[in-house]
């Protein structure tokens, strides 16, 4: 009986090892089923910012891979670059946009875009701005459409009275007289309530400036000083902006201004015969952000002094700099004081003037 049972028990153990390695075997004989390999597609996007009204060229397009499976109809495939290079944006597509039907036009269709031609260069979120130049303020006209410049602004500070806002110092006047008085007797300024009794306050016309007390040191006796000039203004120079695009040198044309039925003035030819050159440009328009158009307007409208300086266009650096006043120039290029001394040069020399040279003379005829 037992013998039976144990005889049993091993065929119950190499019937499971058969089994066992009848699985294993036929995982190792049999070979993995194939993965089905996913489809990837290259489609086009842009690879720079295009403005509204751009022609799509191939230096502008990028190929991006995706999987088959999420290839849109309105994409374009790299088989169908011929159907997309050669059309125009319909509107502003930012760097790293995936290029669809909707977005171009064919420029034969006649699309134009809305507003001035030059309003396509302004990128997003920025803004153009007029300011007023003369020939010193442009580096001699060196700086030009596309030229890429700091913008400087030089102002003049005073000091003023707080109540008045007036610039200080105050001017004096003489009291004349106070006192309670009747409005009709009342011989300065005042005010009443239903005819009653006010206080009044006479002033004499207007004075010198006010000044202040001193002391004499030597005599022991008091002076009272006013200034013997207005206030000298204040003057600071700053570098306000840096790496600014300029959209125009001088000004645009006019919207049909150029019309048939009126056609544009010639030049008058001078006495030799030949046109006199054209008149050199009084403004300069910037691409700016917003917030740095209203300082603009603001330096604009206060008489602030605005000058532009070139820079090399591949330079995006920006560089900290300190204001330039009179004791910045002294402490930093270390500029002395002149001292008082007991004798002078002769003629007296108040004002710097360019001297002349002897070649700016004007010449005698040679006979």
């Amino acid at each position: 009986m037992r013998r039976g049972r144990t005889l049993i028990l091993v065929l119950l153990i190499v019937i499971i090892g058969l089994v066992v390695a009848f699985v294993a075997l036929r995982q190792i004989i049999t070979p993995p089923a194939e993965e089905e390999q996913t489809l990837y597609v290259d489609i086009f996007y842009a690879a720079q910012y295009i403005p509204q009204g751009g022609k799509i060229t191939e230096d502008v397009l990028g190929t991006l891979r995706i999987p088959q499976e999420n290839v849109v109809t309105v994409m374009y495939t790299l088989d169908e670059m011929t159907s997309l290079v050669g059309k125009m944006a319909k509107l502003p597509l930012e760097q790293g946009v995936v290029i669809t039907e909707g977005m171009v036009t064919d420029s034969s269709a006649g699309f134009t875009v809305p507003g001035p031609q030059w309003a396509s260069i302004i990128p997003p979120g920025m803004t153009a701005m007029a300011i007023p130049i003369d020939r010193l303020s442009v580096s001699g006209y060196a700086i030009n459409d596309g030229a890429h410049v700091n913008v400087n602004a030089c102002l003049l500070f005073v000091d003023v009275d707080l109540n008045f806002q007036s610039i200080l110092p105050n001017l004096t006047a003489v009291l004349t007289g106070t006192g309670l008085g009747s409005v009709q007797g009342a011989t300065g300024t005042g005010f009443s309530v239903d005819g009653l009794p006010i206080l009044s306050l006479g002033v004499a016309g207007a004075g010198s400036p006010q000044g202040r007390l001193e002391l004499e040191q030597a005599v022991q006796q008091p002076y009272y000083l006013v200034p013997s000039e207005p206030q000298r203004p204040r003057m600071v120079c700053q570098t306000i902006l840096q790496d600014v695009v300029v959209l125009r040198l001088g000004d645009f044309p006019l919207a049909g201004a150029q019309s048939p039925a009126q056609p544009a003035p010639e030049a008058q030819p001078t006495a030799e015969g030949e046109a006199p050159p054209p008149a050199a440009p009084d403004l300069i328009t910037l691409i700016v952000e917003p917030q740095h158009s209203i300082t603009l307007s603001y330096l604009v409208y206060t008489n602030a002094k605005l000058s532009l300086t070139l820079r090399n266009p591949t330079d995006q650096g920006r560089l900290a700099v300190e204001a330039s006043t009179l004791q910045f120039l002294l402490s930093q290029y270390n500029i002395p004081v002149p001292a008082k001394l007991p004798y002078a040069m002769h003629p007296a020399l108040i004002a710097l003037t360019t001297p002349t040279l002897p070649n700016d003379l004007p010449q005698e005829p040679q006979p």
